[in-house]
């Protein structure tokens, strides 16, 4: 009885071994898919109302529909300049399920917004502790500029859908649709009334955005990507002189990008018994 009892027990372990070894060998797509893209971006704004707050000097005014525009730096002389004197754009992203279609992206544009100089701005509010509702030129030689000239920068977490277009041996076509929100990091530079701030970063608010793009692929590893993208902006406690200011607007971006994907290729194996 004892003899049978040891046979049986080492011929379980030995299919056991048998088994588990299978299992070990059995092999799965390796799933994943890294990227990342650098790339430029030409922008425009709509028109926007910028809040005032200054209790020191008796100001709390705004100035509405200011009209912004950007400054892209790339539409001359690119190759002279760093690449970072642009507005620039770029992407870094991981595609987490098997068959690649969806994915998270940090999503980062360096977009400028200037208050468009020589424009004539309403002003409605108080002013030095007196109701104002007139109009005057906003312009440099008229003591006012207001700059995010070295980025509104919208900084986005997205959720990203790819779905394939076409496909042949060395080219692949996709079309990708992207949303999401994170926060703004503004480089805040202005004049009000001949009085400057300390320029520099901030944290400044919050931003959401969308964006749809269509992807070239060449020899499953660098592509193209040219993409549309919508954007609403909305900053709070700006740097003022003896203040902080309040701002949203909308941006429409048209973005051009030269990426390279990472690719997990081979198997992994399969543990499951």
């Amino acid at each position: 009885m004892f003899k049978l009892i040891s046979k049986n027990i080492i011929s379980l372990i030995i299919l056991l071994s048998i088994t588990n070894c299978k299992a070990q060998d059995q092999r799965v797509p390796r799933k994943g898919e890294f990227y990342f893209s650098w790339g430029y971006n030409k922008d425009w704004y709509t028109k926007s109302n910028v809040k005032v707050n200054q209790p020191d000097l008796g100001n709390n005014y705004k100035f509405i529909k200011v009209q912004g525009h950007d400054n892209p730096g790339w539409d001359h002389e690119l190759l002279k300049k760093d690449l970072t004197i642009p507005q620039y754009n770029y992407r870094l992203g991981y595609f987490f399920n098997d068959k690649k279609n969806l994915g998270f992206e940090i999503n980062f544009d360096h977009t400028k917004f200037i208050i468009t100089d020589g424009q004539t701005v309403k002003i409605k509010g108080n002013l030095n502790n007196r109701f104002v509702d007139s109009s005057l030129q906003f312009s440099k030689s008229n003591g006012f500029y207001y700059y995010l000239n070295n980025g509104a920068n919208f900084l986005l977490f997205n959720i990203v859908k790819r779905c394939e277009w076409s496909r042949s041996k060395n080219l692949k076509l996709d079309f990708l649709g992207k949303a999401g929100i994170g926060p703004v990091i503004p480089h805040v530079e202005n004049s009000l009334f001949g009085q400057a701030n300390n320029r520099g970063f901030q944290f400044g608010g919050w931003n959401i955005g969308v964006e749809s793009a269509i992807r070239a692929t060449f020899v499953k590893h660098i592509y193209l990507e040219f993409a549309g993208k919508l954007d609403y902006a909305r900053y709070s406690n700006l740097d003022l002189y003896k203040g902080t200011a309040k701002h949203a607007f909308n941006t429409a971006e048209l973005i051009l990008s030269l990426g390279y994907i990472f690719k997990q290729g081979g198997y992994i194996k399969n543990r499951k018994r």
